[in-house]
């Protein structure tokens, strides 16, 4: 029998200086924005965590000098009693706030779907001035028209009511959604609309049919940014909505804070019942929004 022949191993080529000091270099890097980032997510999050330990303890706890970090007594029962407390209807106040803000989004998209694509899809006299005119309304806020938008609604006889509230934010959320979907619509090469109309598809099937599912990353920002912006609404709605159960969370959280006396942790259990909609929405519309982006790139 022969000897197998033996196995040639190259020799490893030691790292020049140069490439150790070069990857040192980048892992310095890393760990350096590694180490911001974390301190950036502290800086965001440390209020949100204050928000719910402080929900936990007592008024006499929360106002303790010096202050407590944790609360010397749990009471995790904040979040039953808040419902019945004779300050202001909470359960009634959710409701409103989840009726407005879906309704308002709901009329949005309704509204900047059509006009978004025919304002990038189609050529007309004045559409420079239309769009002009759209982001110029960005400027005005709820604020500054508290009273006209008041004497507005008491005039159509809709004060004090979910209506109101619901066209009120629809108007003021719908400039921005109209710019966001038409910059996804002018991203859409007009050949797929020839390509869909020379099979016999006609304007409303193209758009609803074609583009839209190639512009659902701007839906979603534009559903996002609505809902947001019309939960957290509160000049208006503290003028407009005069009775206690019509009124939206953010104006009922006011109800908790008086001239002389305050009942923070009532404040902070809202606050955190506040949120949870909002994260919710995030994580069921996270994976569309990724999945809508990954595609566009694709295509």
């Amino acid at each position: 029998m022969t000897a197998p022949a033996p196995t040639l191993v190259a020799p490893v080529q030691p790292q020049s200086p140069k490439r150790r000091h070069s990857q040192r270099r980048f892992t310095g890097r890393v760990i350096g924005r590694m180490i911001a980032g974390l301190i950036i997510a502290l800086i965001f999050v440390i209020p949100y965590l204050i928000m719910l330990i402080g929900s936990f303890k007592s008024r006499f706890n929360i106002l303790t000098v010096p202050p407590t970090y944790f609360p010397t007594q749990w009471h995790p029962e904040n979040y039953l009693t808040m419902w019945s407390t004779p300050e202001t209807p909470l359960p009634e106040n959710l409701i409103s706030t989840i009726v407005i803000s879906v309704f308002a989004t709901a009329l949005v998209l309704l509204v900047c779907v059509p006009a978004a694509y025919y304002t990038a899809r189609f050529r007309f006299p004045g559409r420079g001035v239309f769009l002009f005119l759209v982001i110029v309304t960005q400027m005005l806020q709820p604020t500054v028209l508290a009273t006209g938008l008041f004497k507005e609604m008491v005039a159509l006889g809709l004060n004090d009511t979910w209506l109101a509230m619901i066209l009120i934010n629809a108007a003021f959320n719908l400039a921005f959604a109209i710019w966001i979907m038409h910059n996804f619509f002018a991203g859409v090469p007009k050949e797929v609309d020839e390509a869909a109309q020379l099979d016999g598809a006609g304007k409303w099937t193209v758009l609803f049919r074609v583009q839209l599912p190639l512009v659902w990353p701007g839906i979603v920002t534009a559903i996002i940014y609505t809902f947001v912006a019309s939960w957290n609404e509160f000049a208006a709605s503290l003028v407009i909505l005069s009775t206690d159960a019509n009124q939206p969370l953010s104006v009922a959280l006011t109800k908790f804070v008086g001239q002389y006396d305050a009942a923070w942790q009532y404040v902070f259990a809202v606050s955190v019942v506040a949120i949870i909609p909002v994260v919710v929405l995030f994580m069921l519309i996270e994976k569309r929004l990724v999945g809508g982006l990954t595609q566009g790139s694709v295509k």
